[in-house]
């Protein structure tokens, strides 16, 4: 019995030391942030994973949006934003969707530079400002490597959850932790790409302070009941609206 159980923390050890492995070899320096992150996927695998779920994504919220002057503002706008900022120089091809659905107030990216918002949170945008400020974020998350990096962090938590569940029948408090780091990191990342998308607008000469009204939006629509920040992949609204403010100060200033 104690064979079997040496023999097991053995195997467990092993598999954990090869995601751990695997893991510290696909850390990188994003070129365009400073930040230190791992990544398991090349930039072109970005792309064509974007792509690949380009129409599906448009398809699960009704589709694109009927309205061309709608559309090219929303391509106006978001390429103002790549053609007066680091993003230009990156390889990914930024592409922006307004998606029919009236009824989800979003916007998100996919890896490689496709970037959606819904005409739900589009009709609630009171000026072009605004607007920018919700596809400076996207385009911050495409820039930051965001989705690259948690599906790297989810194999990370997967693998070593595999090596407790093994080892000393501790995978469930192991995805347990993962599932709380990959959180935080989600928070983190938001907090990011709102700085960035800060740094953008004001390259491309809009007003910064409007994204702040956009957090007060975000707001009202989650309503008093919104879920509590340590159990959300975003940050409270009225964090992010102070963590805007010290961005707007640190790049006017610059």
């Amino acid at each position: 019995m104690r064979g079997n159980l040496k023999g097991r923390l053995l195997i467990g050890l092993c598999i954990a030391a090869f995601f751990g492995f695997k893991y510290c070899s696909q850390q990188e320096i994003n070129p365009y942030t400073g930040k230190k992150q791992a990544i398991s996927m090349t930039t072109d695998q970005e792309i064509q994973m974007g792509l690949q779920s380009r129409d599906q994504m448009a398809a699960q919220h009704g589709g694109l949006y009927p309205n061309e002057n709608y559309q090219a503002l929303v391509d106006n706008v978001g390429n103002k934003l790549v053609n007066n900022s680091i993003a230009k120089e990156t390889p990914y091809r930024y592409e922006f969707h307004l998606l029919a659905d009236p009824n989800a107030i979003n916007a998100f990216a996919l890896p490689g530079g496709q970037i959606f918002i819904t005409y739900a949170l589009y009709s609630q945008l009171e000026n072009e400002d605004q607007l920018a400020g919700v596809l400076g974020h996207e385009i911050g998350h495409v820039l930051g490597k965001h989705s690259a990096e948690r599906i790297a962090n989810s194999e990370l938590w997967q693998g070593l959850s595999t090596a407790g569940s093994v080892g000393a029948d501790a995978g469930g408090f192991i995805q347990q932790y993962g599932m709380t780091k990959l959180l935080t990191n989600g928070r983190d990342d938001e907090l990011e790409s709102d700085d960035l998308g800060v740094r953008f607008m004001l390259r491309a000469g809009y007003n910064p302070e409007e994204m702040i009204k956009v957090m007060e939006i975000l707001k009202r629509a989650a309503g008093p009941n919104r879920q509590p920040e340590m159990q959300s992949t975003h940050p409270d609204p009225d964090n992010r609206i102070e963590e805007i403010r010290k961005s707007i100060k640190k790049y006017s200033i610059n």
